[in-house]
């Protein structure tokens, strides 16, 4: 069930015997080349172009540039988190049915890289008007944006699914990406401040704009090369009719996939709170707003440097057992967080590396075990939904991401946050808070929740060597 190269798809790659020297998962296991990773993973470095902008400093911008409150800005976004999240299934359903010589879900990648370049750079204008006009245009620019983002990255999130069926190099796969996109993540956190002083000349209204123009052509770029340099491999059974209500109700009924949704939503929730809470941090609470150009950054290093090491764990450890370790040590080391002087700035640091280091390998993991989960849906229902089961993952993400954001802004409304001026106590104490206790109560829910996962390398074994009999014997 291999599909046809066409003109600028990578090199084959080197086929691996599957279990009983089978195919399985309707495409043979194999090694993927070096140039396919990182064609591959590329596309990540420029995802986080637009992505990490958002986490880190699209409240701020709202709140301090743009020149709406905490409130109005907290509430646009989670509703906007929201509505989005509702477009994944549909989109993740149009890539499961797009058919052309280049695949199902590379052609996303430069049929939308321009126009959400375009969004980005309206979602970062302050345009010149007044109250609920302006409060339009933000809700209209951000949610063009996030479906914008969701055109190109759901597609790209499937890929990773079809170009092998073997679970380490998933992993391995998965590994690399997210190399990338925690480099992508440090170059924007250190380079953004700069570059919107630097090309706003002072302004930073224009700054944003032009700042997000640059990051806009330069994911196009990396977007393109992740089409060129990839190849689709598995397809759905042969004679698969589309109906994408049964492709819900199936992900609804399976069991892996309905803890890993769970689990993405509490993750992001946790990540989204520190990621969004320190700007406000460091700006008010330490007094150095400054750092923050190398705070998440460092961060993001450290991240990187886990990410490289999960194709090592999953040789020591199942990913069951690893998430369960790194949510763990996850809640830990963010709850030591709210016991931090404000002038212990290196102590700030070292917690900050070792909590990029233990959630460096999360994202690869839970990528891969969302591809393990599509050969599980097919091997139990007959078909195959591979963007289905990303997109309806990535929902969770960004309602993870509403809550997240809903949190903030209820915790600044109730405590009286006011931009741009001195905190009162209980203002300071919330912002500690959101960067400590709160995200690691919901770092303990992730644990609790990784308990009930089942699909273990045993299983997925036998489920991708009843896949590849199927295909030999369809009868």
């Amino acid at each position: 069930m291999l599909e046809q190269g066409t003109r600028g798809d990578a090199a084959p790659a080197r086929a691996q015997p599957a279990p009983d020297g089978a195919a399985a998962a309707g495409g043979l296991r194999v090694a993927l080349t070096w140039r396919e990773k990182l064609s591959y993973g590329v596309a990540d470095m420029g995802f986080n172009f637009f992505w990490t902008n958002i986490a880190t400093f699209l409240l701020i911008f709202y709140t301090d540039t743009f020149g709406i409150s905490a409130a109005a800005a907290a509430t646009m976004m989670s509703t906007v988190k929201i509505v989005n999240a509702f477009t994944d299934p549909m989109i993740g359903a149009a890539a499961d049915r797009t058919r052309t010589r280049f695949g199902k879900f590379r052609p996303w990648l430069i049929w939308m890289s321009l126009p959400l370049a375009g969004a980005a750079v309206l979602t970062y204008t302050t345009p010149d008007l007044e109250g609920d006009a302006k409060l339009a245009w933000a809700y209209g620019t951000y949610l063009l944006m996030m479906v914008c983002y969701t055109c190109v990255n759901i597609p790209y999130n499937a890929l990773s699914g079809v170009l092998t069926a073997d679970p380490q190099e998933r992993s391995t796969v998965n590994g690399l990406r997210f190399i990338f996109a925690f480099a992508g993540s440090t170059l924007v956190t250190a380079a953004t401040p700069s570059m919107v002083k630097w090309l706003g000349a002072g302004n930073d209204v224009r700054g944003w704009q032009f700042t997000m123009a640059a990051w806009g052509c330069a994911a196009a770029v990396m977007f393109l090369l992740t089409f060129l340099g990839t190849r689709e491999r598995i397809a759905p059974p042969p004679g698969q009719r589309s109906n994408v209500m049964r492709d819900v109700r199936d992900l609804a009924v399976s069991r892996p996939w309905v803890v890993l949704f769970v689990l993405s939503l509490v993750i992001m929730v946790t990540i989204t709170l520190r990621t969004a809470s320190a700007a406000y941090y460091f700006k008010y609470v330490v007094g150095r707003p400054e750092l923050m150009a190398s705070f998440v950054p460092t961060y993001m290093m450290a991240a990187a440097a886990g990410a490289a090491l999960t194709p090592l764990l999953t040789r020591l450890a199942d990913k069951k057992t690893l998430m369960i370790v790194l949510m763990s040590a996850t809640a830990v080391l963010s709850a030591a967080f709210y016991v931090v002087p404000p002038d212990q700035i290196a102590l700030m640091f070292v917690l900050q590396a070792c909590m990029g280091l233990v959630l460096g390998p999360k994202s690869p993991l839970a990528f891969a075990m969302l591809a393990d989960t599509a050969d599980f849906n097919e091997w139990r229902n007959g078909r195959r939904a591979t963007a289905m089961t990303f997109a309806a993952a990535t929902f969770a993400q960004k309602l993870g991401t509403a809550v997240a954001v809903a949190t903030i802004g209820s915790v600044f409304t109730a405590l009286g946050y006011v931009p741009n001026a001195a905190q009162n106590g209980g203002s300071l104490a919330g912002i500690v808070a959101l960067m400590s206790l709160i995200p690691a109560g919901f770092a303990v829910v992730a644990v609790l929740v990784m308990c009930c996962y089942d699909l273990d390398a045993d299983k997925l074994t036998r489920v991708q060597a009843e896949l590849a009999a199927r295909k030999k014997d369809p009868a």
